[in-house]
C-alpha cells in the first residue's frame, strides 16, 4: 500500500498524500460497442465521477479451451482503459475471475467450470492452475496501466463477493497473491455486502474491504465503523437500478431517491460507485441467469440498468440527479454540460418490414453442425459448446398397441434450460428445468418412434451456489420409468454462425442514409435470435418485459441492411424498426426489493 497511489490510514482515503474521495461509475467494455466507449466514458467525466470501473469478461477472452486469449476489437481491454485515461478518469479493474455482473457464467468459460470434478472459487488445484495461466495473459495489460507506470489504474479487486459464496479465506489470500506476484502494486480490495455476514466470508484481514449494496448505507458505514474501523468506507457496488429476467417486470429506481442514498453515503465521508453508470447490453448470447430456488431466471438481452446513461448513451433525469450530489460532494457547482452530450442521439425512421416465412426449424438445425452419437445424451460441455442449441434424437417404443393406443409420460430429468419435444415430427410440447422431470404426455402404438429435443441454453447461472451448472440433458429421458437410450446430438454454436448458416434463414433488407441507432421489434413473433449485418444482436421473447432490440449505430452500414431471424417459438410476420426503446412495464416495487435485498 505504501507504494500505491491510493492509501488509507485512521479510516481516511489519500491519493498521493492528499485526502480523497472516489466518485465512480461502473462500464462494462465487453457491453458497449467500441465505437461507443469514448462517448460513454466522456458522458461518465461529466457526470462529476473521477474513476470508471470494470469487470473482467474471462469467457468474452477466451470461450474455447486451449485457445490464446483474445485482447483484440472489442476484446482490446488495454485500449478501453488508455481512453479513461485520455478522458481524465483514473481506473478500477476487477479481475475477478468470477464476476457474476449477470453475466454469462458468472464470467467463467464454460470449458472451464465443465471439467468433471473441478471445485470453483477454491483451493482446489485443478481450478488455481487455469486461474493463474489465465492471470499469466490478462495481468500484464493491467499492471503495465497502474498509476505507478504513468497510467490510470489506481486500484484492483480481489475476487467479487466472495462473502456470498464461499468461506475459504485461504482461497482469497491466494487470489491476493497471485495478483501481487504477476505485478499489481496499487491498492487491492475485496467486496463483500454491506453486513456481517458477508464480511465474514469474503473480507480478509490487510486488504481493504469494500461493500455492495443499494440502500442502507448508514447501515453499512456503522458496521465498518465496528468492524474495519481503520478503512474509509467504499461502496463500490451502489445499485442505482436493477436488471430484469424474462417474464418478469421491468425495474426502474427513482432518481432522486437513488440520488437521496448515495448523498448518505457521501455525506458520512464515503466513496460511492454506481453500478452501473451505463449498463448498454448483453450482446450475443452473453447474458447470464439466476435461479430463485424452483427455476431458472434468465437476464433479458438488455442490460439498460434504469442506468444514469442510458443504453443508447442519453443523459436521464438520474444522470442529473447524481451529478449534483457528485459535485456537492465535491464543493463546487455542477458546470454547464457541453451541449454536444445533451444533444438526441440519431435513429433510424421507423419501419415495418415483411419477414418471409420460416423454414423447418429442425432442417436448419440439422445442416448447420456435425452430428455426434453416444449412449446417454450428452451435455453442452460433453460437446465442447457453451452457448447456443443442442438437437437430439433417438427412437423410443411408446406403449400401447396399433389398435388400441395408448398415453405415457415422456419426462426429461435434468434439463437445462428449455426443451422444444417432437414425436414423429409433431410437436408435443416444451419442457424446462422446472417442468422436466414432470413430462408430457404423449400416445404410442407399440411401434418405435422418433423422439427430437431442441434444448437452448437460455444463460448460464451467474450468481449463488448454482454458479457452474451445466446445460443440456444432464440426466435422461424416460418413457414412463424407462430410459431411452442411444442418441445423436447436433450442436449448434449460433454464437460462431457466418453467412452460411444464415442464408436459409427468412430476413428482411433495408437502407440507411447513413449509420444510426434504431431498436428492432417483432411484435407478432415468440421467441428467437436476431441478427444485423451478420452480427448476432441476442434474444427476443414475447415473454418480455423487453420488447425492442438495440442496435447501435456502428453495427448499421450507409446503404444495405439486413436482419436475419432464427424463430423457436410463433415465426412472425413483420420486423420493426423503431425510434425508442421498450424495455417493458416499470415496476417501482420490484426494484425497491432487490436493492433491500
Amino acid at each position: 500500500m505504501n507504494n500505491a497511489v491510493l492509501s488509507y490510514r485512521d479510516a481516511v482515503l489519500y491519493r498521493s498524500g492528499e485526502r480523497y474521495r472516489i466518485l465512480a461509475g461502473a462500464i462494462h467494455y465487453f457491453r458497449v460497442h467500441p465505437d461507443h466507449w469514448r462517448d460513454r466514458l466522456r458522458k461518465l467525466r461529466a457526470m462529476g465521477a473521477n474513476t470508471v470501473d470494470t469487470y473482467v469478461a474471462w469467457n468474452f477472452h477466451q470461450p474455447h479451451r486451449g485457445q490464446a486469449p483474445d485482447f483484440t476489437g472489442w476484446r482490446d481491454l488495454g485500449r478501453f482503459i488508455d481512453l479513461a485515461a485520455e478522458e481524465g478518469l483514473d481506473v478500477i479493474v476487477r479481475p475477478g475471475p468470477y464476476i457474476c455482473a449477470e453475466w454469462d457464467n458468472g464470467g467463467f468459460p464454460a470449458w472451464l467450470t465443465g471439467t468433471p470434478g473441478i471445485g470453483l472459487r477454491c483451493l482446489d488445484p485443478v481450478f488455481t492452475a487455469a486461474v493463474e495461466e489465465w492471470f499469466d495473459q490478462l495481468l500484464p495489460i493491467i499492471a503495465s496501466r497502474q498509476a505507478c507506470n504513468g497510467g490510470p489504474v489506481v486500484a484492483v479487486q480481489i475476487e467479487n463477493e466472495y462473502g456470498s459464496y464461499g468461506d475459504d479465506h485461504d482461497y482469497i489470500r491466494w487470489n491476493r497473491d497471485a495478483l501481487e506476484q504477476r505485478g499489481i502494486s496499487e491498492l487491492l480490495f475485496t467486496a463483500d455486502g454491506g453486513t456481517d455476514y458477508f464480511l465474514d466470508g469474503g473480507a480478509v484481514e490487510g486488504t481493504w474491504a469494500t461493500a455492495t449494496l443499494g440502500s442502507r448505507g448508514d447501515e453499512a458505514v456503522a458496521t465498518w465503523q465496528r468492524r474495519r474501523p481503520g478503512e474509509p468506507f467504499f461502496n463500490v457496488e451502489f445499485w442505482g437500478g436493477w436488471f430484469d429476467h424474462w417474464g418478469e417486470e421491468h425495474h426502474v429506481r427513482d432518481a432522486a431517491e437513488a440520488a437521496a442514498e448515495v448523498r448518505k453515503i457521501l455525506d458520512l465521508d464515503g466513496s460511492v460507485c454506481i453500478y452501473m453508470a451505463h449498463g448498454g447490453s448483453n450482446f450475443g448470447l452473453g447474458s447470464g441467469a439466476n435461479h430463485d430456488g424452483t427455476r431458472l431466471q434468465p437476464t433479458v438481452t438488455s442490460y439498460d440498468s434504469d442506468a444514469p446513461i442510458a443504453e443508447n448513451g442519453t443523459l436521464t433525469e438520474k444522470f442529473h440527479a447524481l451529478r449534483a450530489e457528485f459535485f456537492r460532494a465535491q464543493g463546487t457547482a455542477a458546470p454547464v454540460l457541453d451541449p454536444d452530450l445533451l444533444a438526441e442521439v440519431p435513429v433510424l425512421p421507423a419501419a415495418t418490414l415483411p419477414l418471409g416465412p420460416a423454414p423447418d426449424l429442425r432442417a436448419v438445425l440439422r445442416g448447420s453442425g456435425t452430428p455426434v452419437r453416444s449412449v446417454k445424451p450428452l451435455s453442452f460441455e460433453d460437446l465442447g459448446l457453451d452457448s447456443g442449441l443442442v438437437l437430439y434424437s433417438a427412437e423410443a417404443v411408446l406403449p400401447g398397441r396399433p389398435d388400441a393406443p395408448a398415453e405415457a409420460k415422456l419426462k426429461i430429468t435434468g434439463v437445462h434450460d428449455r426443451a422444444h419435444v417432437w414425436v414423429d415430427g409433431v410437436l408435443a410440447g416444451i419442457l424446462d428445468d422446472a417442468t422436466g422431470a414432470e413430462g408430457l404426455t404423449v400416445t404410442g402404438t407399440g411401434q418405435p418412434a422418433r423422439l427430437e429435443i431442441l434444448v437452448e441454453n437460455l444463460g448460464r447461472i451467474n450468481y449463488g451456489p448454482l454458479t457452474g451448472q451445466g446445460k443440456g440433458i444432464l440426466g435422461g429421458v424416460l418413457v414412463n420409468q424407462r430410459y431411452t437410450f442411444h442418441w445423436t446430438q447436433t450442436p449448434v454454436p449460433l454464437a460462431e454462425w457466418g453467412a452460411a448458416e444464415l442464408d436459409p434463414l427468412p430476413g428482411v433488407d433495408f437502407d440507411a442514409a447513413e449509420p444510426a441507432d434504431t431498436y428492432v421489434a417483432l411484435p407478432d413473433s415468440g421467441k428467437g435470435f436476431l441478427w444485423i449485418n451478420g452480427f448476432l444482436l441476442g434474444r427476443y421473447w414475447e415473454a418480455g418485459p423487453q420488447r425492442t432490440l438495440y442496435v447501435p449505430a456502428p453495427l448499421v452500414r450507409a446503404g444495405r441492411n439486413t436482419i436475419k431471424v432464427l424463430a423457436l417459438d410463433m415465426p412472425g410476420t413483420v420486423v420493426e424498426l423503431r425510434e425508442a426503446a421498450d424495455l417493458g412495464t416499470a415496476d417501482l416495487s420490484e426494484i425497491e426489493a432487490a436493492v433491500l435485498s
